[in-house]
């Protein structure tokens, strides 16, 4: 049994299941709103990319899952609704749960989850984590976004080409030149599960009402 502290020193069990580690072999989704929209998809073995593409419906992503067999899934959604929501509809004032208000604290910009088209990205990103723990994987919800703006790698509105750059200097191999942002998202979203089974990530949050794993700064690593 592994655990690790969250953002206000508690120990938290880690949702992974030890009959699944497989060598830290991570799957990272960028996961779209719509399966219309691409969602990257990824697979980083270590500090190897052995795959990245561009999937849409949740059956594909399925699939991929299930012949890839991961120690990890670390997806860029929401995986919860914020505290007194029992769905997406409802309307009680509260948008926010309490890892998306340490983002706000540390300065982290991100669109709040029951907002625009975020409603949509959050209702299938809970669906998805669903099925998929049902099935006995680990999920975990990362932020490519904090991740970069942490690693200071820029995110992909500043430039595709610079963001592989910077993944390239964190160790990652494998990265074509020609990269769409949603497949160097899931990359990202990958190693950032990756730094999270070597303890070098922190949990915002907690698992069972929302968490959100960002990786450490280097002061704190």
């Amino acid at each position: 049994m592994v655990y690790i502290k969250d953002h206000n020193e508690r120990l938290t069990m880690l949702p992974m299941d030890s009959n699944r580690r497989n060598n830290y072999k991570v799957v990272g989704i960028d996961l779209a709103g719509s399966p219309k929209r691409d969602t990257g998809i990824c697979t980083l073995e270590r500090d190897n990319l052995t795959f990245c593409s561009v999937i849409h419906t949740n059956q594909e992503i399925l699939n991929y899952v299930e012949k890839t067999n991961p120690t990890l899934i670390a997806i860029d959604a929401p995986l919860n609704l914020p505290p007194g929501r029992k769905s997406i509809e409802e309307k009680n004032g509260e948008h926010f749960r309490l890892c998306d208000r340490e983002l706000l604290r540390r300065g982290i910009h991100f669109f709040p989850i029951t907002l625009g088209p975020m409603r949509l990205l959050t209702e299938r990103g809970i669906r998805l984590k669903r099925t998929l723990t049902a099935r006995g994987y680990s999920v975990v919800e990362v932020y490519p976004g904090a991740a970069q703006d942490i690693w200071k790698i820029g995110r992909k509105q500043d430039g595709l080409s610079k963001l592989r750059r910077g993944l390239q200097r964190l160790g990652v191999k494998g990265l074509r030149q020609k990269m769409s942002g949603d497949e160097l998202d899931a990359v990202t979203a990958a190693l950032v599960g990756q730094w999270y089974l070597r303890r070098k990530a922190e949990v915002l949050g907690d698992f069972r009402r929302g968490a959100i794993i960002i990786p450490y700064t280097k002061e704190m690593a």
